[in-house]
């Protein structure tokens, strides 16, 4: 699966921004799919993930609350609503995918074989 995020931009601190990671060759609703994000010098961070399986996602304490992921199984997508942005929340947005993945492995960057390429994410102040 060929996977490409978009939707970043630049945005007042309590504004609200709308990823989207849309997938090709496969279909998105087979794989369970996450968004990450990281800023430089640091780690990818976990941030939502949505199961394969459905039922209920998981979110980052950070965002919790403030972000929604699902699922829009008609356009082959994964959106992440993000709603009373933080400058603390400015990185470069990542969502993954991976077949297989297990529930102890959701939040962890190296257990997915998809990546996209990345969309920026600014929060001013």
């Amino acid at each position: 699966v060929q996977l490409q995020a978009s939707g970043g931009g630049l945005v007042q601190a309590g504004g609200s921004l709308r990823l989207s990671c849309a997938a090709s060759g496969r279909t998105i609703s087979r794989y369970t799919v996450a968004w990450f994000r990281q800023v430089p010098g640091k780690e990818r961070d976990f941030v939502a993930g949505i199961f394969r399986s459905g039922g209920t996602p998981s979110y980052a304490d950070s965002v919790k609350g403030r972000f929604s992921i699902s699922r829009d199984n008609a356009k082959n997508t994964v959106s992440l609503q993000m709603n009373s942005l933080k400058p603390e929340d400015t990185a470069v947005y990542y969502c993954a995918a991976d077949l297989q993945l297990i529930l102890s492995s959701l939040r962890s960057s190296k257990a997915y074989d998809y990546w996209g390429q990345g969309t920026l994410v600014t929060v001013s102040s």
